[in-house]
């Protein structure tokens, strides 16, 4: 296999589990009313209540504060439904990149940008909305997590393209090809 050959493959490979990873997380925004019930349920019968009371009463209370809005204001969901929208929209565009990478480094870049804006954005809205700051850590951390394999899709672009436009060595007299 030539290096511009793996340097794609690897690109894709990457490329790929970034989008599966983007939808997925977009996904679950859908159904966050039962999922969180399935998650208290997964909680307590693994016995969290008594080795992370935090996490518990935080758990508890997003899901009473999700019960209530389901149950008397039900649009209120509707801004999770487009931010799921939001993360499904934004996976289709990494089809650009996977189909010519170098063409389409910027899409690659624009969500590196979003993966560092995910810190700002939680460190000045999660007390704006009372999030305890350890989970606002781990918002933060989908941003850190999420940087990582963008920035190695990146650094394989930049060598792919620096492949791309090499100029073909010169011929040498009398050596055939």
């Amino acid at each position: 296999m030539s290096d511009r050959a793996a340097l794609l493959k690897g690109i894709r490979v990457w490329l790929v589990v970034f989008v599966v990873c983007l939808v997925l997380s977009g996904a679950t925004a859908f159904a966050l009313v039962h999922e969180l019930h399935w998650t208290e349920t997964l909680l307590r019968s693994l016995s969290v209540p008594g080795h992370l009371p935090a996490l518990m009463d935080w758990i508890e209370r997003v899901r009473h504060g999700l019960d209530a809005a389901d149950a008397d204001y039900p649009f209120l969901l509707y801004g999770t439904d487009w931010l799921a929208f939001a993360h499904l929209v934004i996976a289709v565009a990494f089809y650009g990149p996977y189909r010519d990478p170098v063409r389409n480094i910027w899409v690659v870049e624009f969500a590196m940008i979003a993966c560092v804006g995910i810190v700002p954005l939680a460190l000045v809205c999660g007390p704006i909305r009372h999030i305890p700051f350890w989970w606002s850590v781990i918002d933060m951390s989908f941003g850190v997590f999420g940087i990582v394999p963008l920035y190695v899709v990146r650094r394989k672009i930049k060598r792919l393209e620096a492949l791309t436009t090499m100029p073909a060595p010169p011929a040498v007299a009398g050596v055939s090809g």
